[in-house]
């Protein structure tokens, strides 16, 4: 079943195929969900397809099921927190495969050069999430690879404006807390990463702090237990502020 039509129109869409959510649902990240969990996820992954736009890009077909697979994994982080943490934009945007913007960037002598850099997934602060139809196929596989849950994440992080790794952390929570731990973590993996060391995780998380967030994030929730084992203070941090625990389940 084509969902184009809707996406681009106005009105209320359609619901999504049952057997669409039952796919997704079934997607190996969700396996730790007791039943309260996954109906609680399944409500909320349902009222994202009704807040929010989903337009297609590049030729690019949107089913129920790839709707389905984006609005579950992204209902995962806010699972305990509520889909107002992601903020108020509207729209996710979707492409067939990999897409290349075109961006002016200025290097540190203050040229300013054109680059076009190949992207899975992207977040506008204030704006909407993109996102490539196949790496959404590739996603929830528990690997640690995730660009629903990677782009998500940014939405949090961007709740105190530019994305730094740094979310909006609740009452309880200590800032310096999470900066020991996360900085801590940051300077020892990039280290790690320009010495030629393999690590467990992807190397993109030596990228920046947001991108450290981003990536953990992923692995936060499809492979808990190797992020725990590198960075267990991170873990930590993570476990409260997203109010779940992987590892338990």
């Amino acid at each position: 079943m084509s969902l184009r039509g809707w996406l681009f129109g106005k009105g209320e869409p359609p619901g999504v195929p049952e057997a669409d959510w039952q796919s997704a649902l079934a997607l190996p990240i969700f396996d730790r969900l007791n039943e309260n969990e996954r109906s609680r996820l399944r409500a909320l992954a349902e009222r994202l397809v009704l807040e929010k736009t989903f337009s297609a890009a590049a030729g690019a077909e949107i089913d129920g099921a790839a709707v389905a697979a984006i609005a579950a994994q992204a209902a995962l982080p806010v699972l305990d927190l509520g889909l107002e943490g992601y903020g108020s934009w509207q729209e996710i945007i979707v492409y067939p495969a990999e897409f290349v913007p075109e961006r002016e960037e200025m290097d540190e002598i203050g040229v300013v050069h054109h680059v076009r850099h190949p992207m899975s997934g992207e977040a506008w602060e204030g704006g909407p999430v993109v996102l490539s139809l196949q790496d959404v196929a590739w996603s929830g596989l528990c690997d640690g690879y995730n660009v629903v849950i990677h782009e998500f994440a940014h939405k949090l992080d961007m709740a105190n404006g530019a994305a730094n790794g740094l979310p909006r952390l609740h009452a309880g929570m200590r800032t310096e807390e999470w900066a020991a731990a996360f900085t801590f973590a940051y300077e020892d993996f990039c280290r790690r990463v320009d010495a030629g060391e393999e690590t467990a995780i992807d190397p993109y998380a030596s990228e920046n702090p947001a991108e450290f967030f981003a990536v953990l994030t992923e692995y936060f929730f499809e492979l808990p237990e190797a992020l725990h084992a590198d960075y267990a203070a991170v873990y930590e941090q993570m476990r409260r502020f997203f109010r779940q625990d992987p590892l338990a389940r």
